[in-house]
């Protein structure tokens, strides 16, 4: 099977619900990105094929295949396609593995996946007014032994299986804003950040190029006052992903779309894995995602440089260090989205650009993304930096 190949990958810098991006349309952001994309791959438009967006709540602003509505309000061609795909918190990532999968099967070759979610101006739920219906049946309830399925009851059943204390995930959400700060400070953002203009409450404008969740000022003894997310739980809002505006985007490429466009790749995709799993304690599988990802590659988690997982919670990519025996020194090495936030549609391939920005500023050779997705579903992308 043919090679598919990362150009390049980028993403807006996080905005926090009702800050900086909250007054841009989510069409014009997902623009924005899919612009940038084009300037800075220097890709001719008209070549690519097709553009799959991942967005979660396909709802007002956000409705109506976004994807095509982000073409038409870009520089992109009208000949351009798009479709919305949504696999919940990993739906860019998905959109990635659909566009792997169309170069390496030679139906296409040139893709772009990208991400888009306006948390402030689509907020959760808004797919899902009262009137509408559950689409969960009683039945599936009962079988399942719940009252209903819930990511934050999730997240703390894993913290409970796995025995980490509120300290410990307090220790990893503040390790999370220490390496966000560090990053930022040291520039490690900058060529995967695209500035996107905003306008400020004053009417005047200004380039939004700085993610906006990041805490300087975090202490564990700040932390250590919020009150658990439920009762008698460990979970806090200092714990979980942080609700983030943003896009991402990303050109997947095959060899010969290399050789006739004089593109120079970032990395090659090794294996692509999408699994289920319980769909209760529902957000555990990226921990085995990840075996079958790696065995399917020949590799081991050894072998693997950088790992970008999740921070959903931070019992998820603490459950997963600790399945896998894996280096802590290499997981979300910039900070993760407790600190830099989690845009759900657009999380996949945001933490694709970190990822292989990161690879190639430390001269690594293989980088693993991971993604807990609501349901109990997990993808796991593998990549090889060129």
């Amino acid at each position: 099977m043919a090679d598919a190949y990362i150009v390049d990958a980028f993403r807006t810098a996080g905005g926090r619900r009702r800050g900086r991006l909250a007054g841009v349309h989510p069409a014009l952001l997902a623009a924005a990105t899919l612009d940038a994309l084009v300037d800075r791959t220097k890709i001719d438009p008209s070549a690519i094929e097709d553009v799959i967006m991942g967005c979660v709540t396909q709802a007002g602003e956000q409705a109506l295949n976004i994807g095509r509505h982000a073409i038409l309000e870009s520089r992109l061609p009208l000949s351009v396609p798009a479709v919305t795909i949504d696999r919940q918190c990993g739906s860019s990532q998905q959109a990635l593995q659909f566009a792997a999968q169309a170069v390496m099967s030679g139906t296409q070759d040139v893709v772009v996946a990208a991400g888009v979610e306006s948390m402030s101006r689509a907020a959760l739920g808004l797919s899902l007014p009262p009137e509408a219906g559950n689409p969960r049946t009683a039945a599936v309830l009962d079988k399942f032994g719940i009252a209903r399925f819930s990511q934050f009851e999730g997240a703390e059943m894993i913290a409970t299986k796995w025995g980490f204390t509120r300290e410990q995930m307090d220790a990893f959400g503040l390790e999370s804003h220490r390496r966000a700060v560090a990053a930022t400070q040291a520039g490690a953002f900058d060529d995967e950040i695209i500035p996107i203009e905003v306008t400020l409450p004053d009417g005047t404008t200004e380039m939004h190029v700085r993610d906006e969740g990041i805490r300087y000022d975090s202490t564990l003894q700040s932390m250590a006052s919020l009150q658990p997310l439920a009762p008698g739980g460990a979970l806090t809002a200092a714990t979980s992903s942080q609700i983030c505006d943003g896009s991402s985007a990303a050109l997947i490429v095959s060899e010969r779309a290399l050789k006739e466009h004089g593109l120079v790749p970032s990395a090659r995709i090794v294996n692509l894995t999408i699994t289920g799993g319980d769909p209760v304690i529902m957000l555990e599988e990226p921990l085995f995602a990840t075996e079958k990802a790696l065995k399917r590659a020949g590799l081991s988690i050894g072998d693997i440089d950088l790992y970008e997982i999740n921070e959903a919670f931070a019992s998820v990519p603490m459950a997963w260090l600790q399945h896998h025996k894996a280096d802590p020194e290499r997981l979300n090495v910039n900070g993760g989205a407790i600190a830099l936030g989690h845009p759900l549609g657009a999380s996949g391939t945001k933490l694709m650009a970190t990822l292989i920005h990161a690879l190639a500023a430390r001269g690594k050779r293989y980088g693993l993304q991971a993604m807990c997705e609501g349901g109990g579903m997990a993808n796991v992308t593998i990549v090889e930096r060129l």
